[in-house]
């Protein structure tokens, strides 16, 4: 989440930069685009990598599921 962070202040720079440089303002806006489309990358990349289901956490959701469709023993009247 640093890299985010980091690559969002490059983005801000840019446009600071931009908003005094009227001569390249059209080049530091893309390039403030540019480190703005980084951090989305990073930040969809960290997201991806958290929700990634570990083959043996899958496993092991199975094996609780299984045992929970048993049910209750069910009693009978006679």
């Amino acid at each position: 989440m640093e890299k985010v962070r980091r690559l969002r202040a490059m983005g801000s720079l840019c446009r600071q930069q931009a908003a005094y440089n009227s001569m390249n303002k059209w080049k530091l806006l893309a390039e403030a685009e540019y480190w703005d489309h980084l951090a989305d990358l990073e930040l969809s990349s960290h997201f991806e990598q958290c929700n990634a289901i570990v083959p043996s956490e899958v496993e092991q959701s199975q094996s609780i599921t299984d045992t929970n469709d048993a049910g209750p023993d069910t009693i009978s009247s006679a």
